[in-house]
């Protein structure tokens, strides 16, 4: 009898250990933003940053950059507050999305199971929320965009649409970075359930985590964690765009001037990830960074690089500057359910 339960036992574990290889995210897809002024933030990311709106149904705008093959990376919503309300991460299958779904339920994580055709250009989708409250969309199918209007029809298969040179014209959503109390607990929950890997973090003279940056796919961060110095809670700190050298990133600060667009930071230079950067602030509140540069990730038994504190001004930016009191204070809410 002890045999057959030893058998039965290993059978269970492999099972386990091919539905732990079998659930997997393969990136972040889309973030999905209210606004408080939908018409000036819609001039900002369309006239000023220069991404492409795919479609506007009602109080819903879905827009993409240039090289995103996707239906949209960006949802705005018009509504009276300007809040984070979901981020977007595609699985790797639907035999994925179905075992997070068993996984959630074993844990006894709440979760909606929402049908395809609810959301625009999505389909069956899992919401849940992290442990420190962050909205997340769990799909598999989405729709790809397809350009009609001749005057964004690329002659480049490769290409989804043109690259117009329309404002700021990125080629990319590249990122999302989230305030939250306790960075540690927050990323060991992605990396655990979720498989994002922790890529780097930065510990403060106390060992306290103060950031943590964490990607599935080879670049340097597709979520970034950092501390809320002021310790209330969780907040959207920016979502962030790719661009492809550095002097497309000048063009863009003479932009953000021209158009009186606030750059609250930069231009700088991250030495945690090697990304130049600038952040600004849109027309309704949300923080946008737009960055190029940055390295990849290829090793697949990659280990965390720790910052100690010695070194965390590099880290911030190498070229010297210091980030304003507002970088580490400010963000927008959360939708709360």
């Amino acid at each position: 009898m002890s045999k057959i339960i030893e058998n039965v036992r290993s059978e269970k574990m492999m099972q386990e250990e091919l539905e732990n290889q079998l659930r997997s995210i393969a990136h972040i897809g889309h973030v999905e933003i209210s606004v408080s002024n939908m018409e000036k933030s819609l001039w900002f990311y369309t006239e000023v940053m220069g991404l492409v709106l795919t479609e506007q149904d009602g109080d819903y705008a879905y827009l993409r950059a240039w090289q995103d093959f996707d239906h949209h990376t960006l949802v705005l919503k018009a509504a009276n507050d300007s809040k984070l309300l979901r981020m977007g991460w595609r699985v790797s299958s639907l035999e994925s999305l179905q075992l997070f779904e068993k996984q959630l339920g074993k844990m006894n994580i709440p979760f909606e199971w929402v049908e395809g055709g609810k959301k625009k250009a999505v389909g069956d989708a899992i919401h849940f929320n992290s442990p420190a409250g962050l909205p997340i969309e769990l799909y598999w199918e989405k729709e790809l965009f397809i350009a009609t209007d001749p005057n964004i029809m690329s002659k480049l298969p490769s290409h989804p649409s043109k690259y117009t040179g329309k404002g700021v014209s990125p080629r990319r959503f590249d990122h999302v970075n989230i305030m939250v109390n306790d960075v540690k607990k927050e990323q060991e929950w992605w990396t655990e359930l979720l498989g994002i890997h922790h890529r780097y973090y930065i510990q403060n003279e106390e060992d306290v985590r103060l950031g943590s940056w964490l990607s599935r796919t080879n670049v340097a961060h597709e979520i970034a964690l950092m501390r809320n110095s002021k310790q209330n809670g969780t907040l959207f700190h920016h979502l962030a765009y790719y661009l492809d050298s550095a002097d497309e990133l000048i063009r863009a600060c003479n932009l953000m001037a021209e158009n009186d667009i606030e750059i609250e930071w930069g231009p700088g230079k991250h030495g945690t990830s090697g990304a130049q950067f600038i952040y600004v602030i849109e027309p309704s509140g949300h923080r946008v960074e737009i960055w190029t540069g940055g390295f990849l990730i290829f090793s697949p038994d990659w280990e965390a690089i720790r910052w100690d504190p010695g070194s965390g001004d590099l880290g911030l930016n190498m070229w010297g500057g210091k980030a304003p009191d507002t970088y580490f204070t400010y963000g927008t809410e959360l939708e709360k359910k």
